[in-house]
């Protein structure tokens, strides 16, 4: 297994459905757009993303965890967004996540199709893939069991200055 040329953010990822491209700042706005309906952010421990001030925030964040904008490879609109983050060697992980779909795409092959494309770049270079999710965001939680991945941990992470509860699953190679 190569570690050493494992790039958090390749070129672009695609299969049939969807296609990952490199996330930068010119795609704020439309980003936004699609980020911007209250029921994508219900269950997620910062429930203000879909105001501009609260995406603006998130969107900050992103941009430090090797991004993706999520398209859709028939008609290029702008699903969503996700991250590769936390690649640690030693332990031969990276976590993926700070993701979201507009509603548009919810209930279908998309997510999975998404997850998928992720997943498998990084088994080739990594043996643990890890999802770090609010402990009520039920949707995601179980987006993440039909992977196959498996609650591992229970932890807190400071958000917008309050400690939020969070849960790890991992999907191991």
């Amino acid at each position: 297994m190569n570690t050493s040329n494992f790039k958090l953010k390749p070129d672009f990822l695609e299969n049939e459905l969807t296609k990952l491209i490199p996330l930068e700042e010119k795609h704020f706005e439309a980003l936004f757009q699609a980020a911007s309906d209250p029921l994508i952010w219900e269950q997620n421990p910062v429930k203000n993303r879909y105001e501009k001030e609260g995406f603006k925030t998130f969107f900050d964040i992103i941009m430090t965890k090797n991004p993706f904008l999520i398209l859709d490879k028939q008609t290029n609109e702008i699903m969503g967004t996700t991250s590769f983050y936390d690649y640690n060697p030693e332990q031969s992980s990276v976590a993926i996540g700070y993701t979201f779909i507009s509603r548009k795409y919810w209930g279908g092959p998309y997510n999975k199709s998404n997850k998928k494309l992720m997943i498998d770049y990084a088994f080739q270079h990594v043996d643990s893939v890890l999802f770090h999710i609010g402990s009520e965001n039920f949707r995601s939680q179980k987006a993440v069991l039909k992977l196959g991945a498996e609650k591992i941990n229970e932890l807190k992470f400071t958000v917008n200055g309050a400690e939020m509860p969070y849960f790890e699953y991992e999907l191991k190679k």
